[in-house]
């Protein structure tokens, strides 16, 4: 589908000054919603740094919008006003620049090194900092359960900082299943279990995340083969926001291999 943009061309160079047609505020509001992005296969990025970053590793871009054209001298961008910017922006104070991606194509997830599962993760912020952490961490596939945040919800894109082009998330509609027939040892995150910092951890690996609430689900939790805690050294905590334990054992598992 296309939606017309309304303006003329020419004023910097490779940018065009703007004025937002209704079909085109209408199409770009829509992609708030899920439904919407999952129809045109798009997700939005906001800010130059992320809209740079996602171009640079060669995720296509279908359109972008600015209020600064001087930051991006080697794309085509249609120059719009500061309010403008704000009826699109998903964020309270927008930051400059919007931009619609095309989505990448995900190839087969290769089962072997280290692989993150996560089940249920609904926190944007969460997801979006796990797969900045598997990112750093080297681990290139993320399977989810259905009930996993969004990964093009623009909160998550905002949050994985350009990690969501480097890192390939699954979501599958068992992931027990998967588990299951999985020929990778299951390791997963619990309260309770062998502590990390004393347990000799594998190269090729399954490693499963839960909920922030309720973590591991049961289904989840009875095939999994070691479960792991996160020994506490203090008195003030109870637990570790899911994003923080991810991190530890991440690390836990990438030091392991070092030795």
């Amino acid at each position: 589908m296309y939606f017309g943009l309304e303006g003329c061309r020419g004023l910097h160079g490779n940018t065009s000054r703007t004025m937002l047609s209704k079909n085109t505020l209408k199409y770009l509001t829509s992609l708030r919603q899920k439904k919407y992005r999952d129809r045109h296969e798009v997700f939005v990025a906001e800010g130059p740094k992320l809209i740079q970053d996602l171009m640079a590793a060669g995720l296509k871009l279908e359109s972008h919008y600015t209020t600064d054209p001087s930051v991006f001298s080697e794309t085509t961008s249609e120059v719009i006003s500061a309010a403008e910017l704000k009826k699109i922006s998903n964020q309270k104070s927008p930051n400059t620049a919007f931009a619609i991606f095309k989505r990448k194509t995900l190839t087969v997830l290769n089962e072997k090194g280290l692989i993150l599962a996560l089940d249920s993760i609904q926190d944007p912020g969460n997801l979006g900092t796990i797969m900045r952490l598997a990112d750093w961490f080297g681990v290139e596939d993320i399977v989810c359960t259905k009930e996993t945040a969004d990964c093009y919800n623009p909160k998550v894109v905002q949050a994985s900082m350009g990690s969501l082009a480097r890192v390939q998330l699954h979501y599958l509609a068992d992931l027990p299943a998967w588990l299951t027939q999985s020929d990778l040892p299951v390791y997963g995150g619990f309260m309770q279990g062998e502590n990390v910092y004393q347990t000799a951890l594998p190269e090729h690996a399954v490693l499963v995340m839960g909920n922030e609430g309720q973590g591991i689900s049961k289904e989840a939790s009875a095939v999994i083969d070691t479960k792991l805690s996160i020994p506490n050294f203090g008195a003030g905590q109870e637990s570790l926001n899911v994003a923080t334990a991810t991190a530890v054992l991440l690390s836990e598992f990438k030091r392991s291999i070092g030795k």
